[in-house]
């Protein structure tokens, strides 16, 4: 601490110490108290004055250079310097020391929640960097065999679908990302879901039946791309099955006769990462695909349900808002 910065802190306690002093003198000339006396006392009192300021000043600059040292210390994790504050004696401090705790605290949570997101960032990029190799590399092999243009197109078709995954996640993590709310017909988002996954559901032999139809107000992408997802998980665990998506009242089904999920899953089955059993089974996967439409949809205030029974069927419940 520089000692003019802290002198200048205390010249409005000094004029009114200068003050007090002359009062003083004053009034002690008045009462015919001897100059020598009254000197003396004001000696006295500025000196004293001047030895508290001096202890302030000293304790002050003892306590900033174990906070530089500490800071120091900790490198990139400064921003838990609070959490290492003596606690003043001083009752004004002690206010301002509060604060700075409570300040400390919310750096400490955001630092933790940016490297986390970080962490989970980094753990999904290089499951979807696996995922894509897979029908990279299927379209190379099918190249370089002739090229069979019906296979060609299922392997894009996934890949595409990966990239369209990996761009909804980015947008998640943006905060205030633009979403186009309008009035959508969830028939024809279904039906335009149900077009751009046809080469996936033709190559596993997925037959489905698109009923009913309703209007909401929502944003028509993210519509479409919660049924690609879950279309996209029928070709995959429900070969040569039926899908059947209806929509009515504000409210929009998607159901399969598929292999369903455990009960003991079901509660997991949105989070992040998470891959079943059935999924397993199949080769795994990122994990990320309901997780990405509870998210997507959570973002626009639609209720996402699902009910399973093994073996016969898994149906998925969006509940838009009125």
């Amino acid at each position: 601490m520089n000692i003019l910065r802290f002198l200048r802190s205390k010249l409005v306690p000094a004029c009114i110490l200068l003050l007090l002093a002359a009062a003083w003198s004053y009034l002690a000339a008045l009462a015919a108290i001897p100059p020598a006396f009254i000197a003396l006392s004001d000696a006295l009192l500025l000196l004293g004055a001047a030895l508290v300021w001096l202890w302030q000043y000293l304790r002050a600059r003892r306590r900033l250079q174990k906070l530089r040292c500490a800071a120091d210390r900790m490198g990139e994790k400064a921003y838990l310097l609070g959490e290492v504050l003596e606690r003043p004696a001083d009752a004004l401090e002690e206010e301002y020391y509060e604060i700075m705790k409570g300040v400390s605290r919310s750096a400490v949570n955001a630092a933790e929640t940016a490297i986390r997101a970080r962490d989970e960032y980094g753990d999904y990029m290089e499951k979807w960097v696996h995922e894509l190799k897979t029908p990279l590399t299927a379209a190379s092999l099918i190249l370089a065999g002739g090229g069979d243009a019906q296979k060609l197109r299922v392997q894009i078709r996934r890949a595409d679908n990966l990239a369209e995954s990996v761009l909804c996640y980015a947008r998640l993590r943006e905060a205030g990302s633009a979403r186009q709310i309008s009035r959508v017909r969830l028939r024809e988002a279904a039906d335009e879901a149900v077009k751009g996954e046809m080469e996936l559901l033709l190559a596993a032999g997925v037959r489905v039946e698109v009923e009913g139809d309703a209007e909401v107000s929502t944003d028509r992408g993210s519509v479409v791309f919660a049924v690609k997802q879950l279309l996209v998980n029928c070709a995959k665990y429900c070969k040569g099955g039926r899908v059947r998506i209806e929509a009515g009242a504000g409210v929009l089904t998607v159901e399969d006769d598929g292999p369903g999920v455990p009960a003991h899953e079901l509660p997991r089955l949105f989070g992040r990462g998470f891959v079943g059993s059935v999924g397993r089974a199949a080769g795994g996967g990122t994990g990320m695909g309901l997780y990405l439409i509870r998210e997507t949809c959570a973002g626009l205030g639609i209720r996402v349900e699902v009910s399973s029974r093994e073996g016969a069927f898994t149906r998925f419940t969006f509940t838009f808002p009125r």
